[in-house]
């Protein structure tokens, strides 16, 4: 197969990452093409469900050199993020649908394998996206399942679920916000089964966003901020323990360098406190019908909705490299190389805001290169 020069640098990802660090790229004069497997940019986001917004505020999550609209309001909602990464876009080397499978070093530079021609360039950042391959749930028995089983990458909204007896299986920001929609959608009942309780925090308290928190405190010592989490926490987020979902024993911090990010409250607390949303034990196994809980407890919901999270999906394209740690993440990211001319944005999930930290790795990475 013959490789094809496409330019000085290659970006594999058209997401938010991808394409931030391609346009301040761009920006230092840099030749740099993205390549993306799907038919358009921002793939994941159009596939996200249809209530969700960015926790982070509109003005601190704009990518390098183009700010979000003052009318899309302070937290963006999906089809507006996905409109303003095609208008960003536009001005970028964008090539769709071309999947790339692997990359391997030549000599000073680097060979991307894809299922056309493989392609050649001296600088390659990998930006295929935080949550990038579905976890599929494993619990003895779900094969047996009876009922409908849906993994919460394929949730859009809760019209199929309107009427019915529903479960939603984990506690990070996706379960939480699909269990108020189905609340609101019309879900004849909605249990919510916690493993470990997660910490809970309002998106925004008398106006100032919890995000902003997170860039205040994100550089001070892990200790520190587990304290003063706790105490904010004590002040702003009701016991919900009589209901079944205590306050969380790990610090705040402590959780999120375990890759744990805090629950941004957008209506759970109120659903738990009113009983609509019912916290219930961890999923042990499925018999047929009944879905087992810890504690020796049997439900037969009509539909399980499984929030069990996502891989990077790394190891196909740079397994092989030496450059990934044993939980699949790069040992190195932003302007730090991997490996000389190897660059990875987009693999960490911080308290301050994920599009924010694009845009400064973008910046940075940008300059490394140029």
């Amino acid at each position: 197969m013959s490789a094809v020069v496409v330019g000085s640098t290659v970006v594999v990802g058209a997401g938010p990452g991808g394409l931030a660090a391609a346009a301040a790229l761009a920006r230092r004069g840099v030749d740099v093409t993205v390549l993306e497997r799907a038919d358009a940019v921002a793939a994941s986001w159009r596939g996200h469900y249809d209530r969700l917004h960015l926790h982070t505020t509109r003005r601190w999550s704009s990518l390098p050199g183009m700010p979000f609209p003052r009318s899309y309001g302070r937290w963006v909602a999906r089809d507006d993020v996905v409109a303003y990464l095609e208008r960003y876009a536009r001005d970028l080397d964008v090539r769709t649908g071309v999947t790339v499978r692997s990359i391997e070093p030549d000599g000073a530079g680097w060979v991307l394998r894809t299922d056309a021609d493989d392609v050649t360039a001296r600088h390659v950042v990998v930006a295929t996206g935080y949550n990038h391959t579905p976890v599929p749930p494993a619990w003895p028995g779900v094969e047996t399942f009876t009922g409908e089983l849906v993994h919460a990458s394929r949730y859009r909204n809760a019209r199929p679920f309107v009427g019915r007896d529903v479960l939603v299986v984990g506690v990070g920001n996706t379960g939480a916000e699909l269990a108020v929609d189905l609340v609101e959608g019309g879900a004849s009942r909605v249990r919510l089964a916690v493993r470990t309780p997660p910490h809970i925090v309002r998106r925004s308290n008398f106006g100032w966003p919890a995000q902003g928190t997170g860039i205040a405190v994100r550089h001070l010592p892990v200790p520190v901020v587990d304290r003063i989490a706790r105490v904010v926490a004590r002040v702003e987020v009701p016991d919900l323990a009589s209901y079944g979902l205590p306050r969380p024993t790990v610090g705040l911090y402590s959780r999120v360098l375990e890759g744990s990010v805090p629950v941004q409250d957008v209506g759970l607390i109120a659903a738990v406190q009113a009983g609509t949303v019912e916290p219930v034990a961890a999923v042990v196994g499925i018999e047929g019908a009944d879905v087992l809980l810890a504690g020796d407890t049997r439900i037969q919901p009509d539909a399980v909705i499984a929030a069990t999270g996502y891989r990077r999906g790394l190891e196909p394209l740079v397994g092989h490299l030496g450059v990934l740690d044993a939980r699949g993440l790069p040992v190195a990211h932003g302007p730090r190389p991997a490996r000389p001319g190897l660059y990875f944005t987009g693999y960490t999930n911080p308290i301050s805001g994920m599009f924010r930290e694009l845009r400064i790795d973008a910046e940075k990475i940008a300059r490394a290169i140029a």
